[in-house]
């Protein structure tokens, strides 16, 4: 796990202004970045005595990849797994973890906030109080999710020549930002860190009127909670983008590089466009592209799916 190949972006972001590479997640055993959360998590509770193998059950909300990286962990280690899910989640998301051995429920929008996540998190509240022997990685708050990835700015950094000047990352739970973000204040290093959020998210501050209203369809980015995770000063700067963003990004990548890569990464690619105007010449940026676009064929890769959410 981890080790995941750092590839120049030559084609899409012409060298000769700034270099872009892309620190290529899918390449992790369950297909992306939550791999390292999953296993940074678990094997703490496991070491700690908090999850017990044959006996405990893990219980854990996620809109999809965390949900394979803990359905593959769980089947190793003999735990149980029951994955809240809502209806964004791909089926051949829910299919993965199922034939993991988890067991997958979809709730619906809260009635009150009209968002997924907080009614993912009531239930799975309402399953640690009646399943026995339930554990909650709680991958929102667990700062093991951002221990992990230390690693993954100790590995972007070793693969580099200098530390890059600019890292862009997408913001969810916050923990790719604040584990890559404290390495590199440990380090002292140079790299300012770019957080992709997505519109209508309310991580970094409530969504400005015109946002309000959006409901986000592709998963991976954007929160309708402010992650316990999220420390003041750990972004630079942060870039909103939207759900047609995402699939533009997804789509040049593709068409550019070759990479068929999944929703949040594309709102990374589709930062790092926009972000041309400001970036300084000879600059080196890193965008981190946590999972791959296999499990969207049927969503950001097909026409008749891009054609029917926003014409």
């Amino acid at each position: 796990m981890g080790a995941t190949p750092l590839v120049a972006l030559d084609r899409l972001f012409p060298p000769d202004r700034f270099q872009v590479h892309g620190k290529c997640e899918r390449f992790n055993p369950g297909g992306s970045i939550k791999d390292r959360a999953a296993r940074s998590m678990i094997e703490h509770a496991l070491s700690t005595g908090e999850l017990v193998p044959g006996v405990s059950t893990v219980v854990e909300s996620s809109s999809g990849n965390l949900g394979i990286a803990l359905a593959q962990l769980c089947n190793f280690y003999r735990l149980g797994l029951i994955c809240v899910v809502d209806p964004r989640t791909t089926a051949q998301n829910t299919a993965i973890m199922r034939a993991y051995g988890a067991t997958v429920e979809v709730v619906d929008r809260d009635p009150e906030t009209g968002e997924y996540l907080p009614a993912r998190l009531r239930r799975v509240r309402e399953l640690l109080r009646t399943v026995p022997d339930a554990h909650w990685p709680d991958q929102y708050g667990n700062e093991y999710n951002a221990l992990a990835h230390h690693h993954t700015m100790r590995e972007i950094c070793e693969a580099l020549p200098k530390a890059p000047d600019y890292l862009f990352l997408a913001a969810g739970t916050t923990g790719t930002l604040r584990g890559c973000a404290e390495y590199i204040a440990a380090e002292g290093l140079p790299t300012r860190v770019v957080a992709v959020d997505a519109v209508g998210s309310v991580i970094f501050g409530p969504p400005e009127p015109w946002e309000r209203g959006h409901h986000r369809t592709i998963p991976g980015h954007g929160a309708a909670v402010v992650p316990p995770l999220l420390r003041p000063g750990l972004a630079e700067r942060v870039v909103k983008v939207t759900d047609l963003d995402c699939v533009r990004g997804c789509r040049s990548l593709l068409a550019e590089e070759s990479i068929l890569a999944g929703g949040s990464s594309g709102a990374v690619v589709a930062a790092l466009l926009d972000a041309a105007s400001w970036i300084g010449t000879g600059a080196t940026c890193v965008a981190i592209l946590p999972d791959g676009g296999d499990r969207y064929l049927d969503t950001i890769y097909s026409d008749a799916w891009v054609e029917s959410r926003f014409g």
